[in-house]
């Protein structure tokens, strides 16, 4: 799915691959022939979904103190999308031969591979 601000949406789905649902620049995704006939996405799927919340300034006394701050946590809201986004596109997946098990290995490529010559 392309966003409004020209980002396309992907997942892995992570049920298969572990691949959550994450913004990607179109420069960074290989087109391939294969088609996958998806149910309308839910329209909570927006750019404001994945902002950061800023960090805090840090004054000059607080700088050179220990860093003290929190891992980042997974919202709940996201997982739940997640969770909702996997159990629509997940059966998709698996009515398209070979698609599974091919979203499950790993891509590499080798000297001389070139990824604008590749028929998937």
């Amino acid at each position: 799915k392309q966003l409004p601000s020209g980002l396309l949406l992907v997942t892995g789905p992570y049920k298969i691959n572990g691949v959550p649902l994450r913004r990607v620049d179109q420069a960074y995704v290989i087109a391939t022939s294969t088609k996958v006939e998806l149910p309308a996405l839910p329209d909570s799927l927006t750019d404001s979904l994945f902002k950061r919340k800023a960090k805090p300034t840090k004054n000059e006394k607080e700088m050179f103190v220990e860093n003290t701050t929190e891992e980042p946590k997974i919202s709940a809201e996201k997982i739940a999308l997640q969770k909702e986004v996997d159990a629509l596109v997940v059966p998709a997946v698996k009515s398209v031969d070979m698609l599974q098990s091919y979203l499950r290995s790993r891509f590499t490529l080798t000297k001389g591979q070139f990824p604008h010559e590749m028929k998937f």
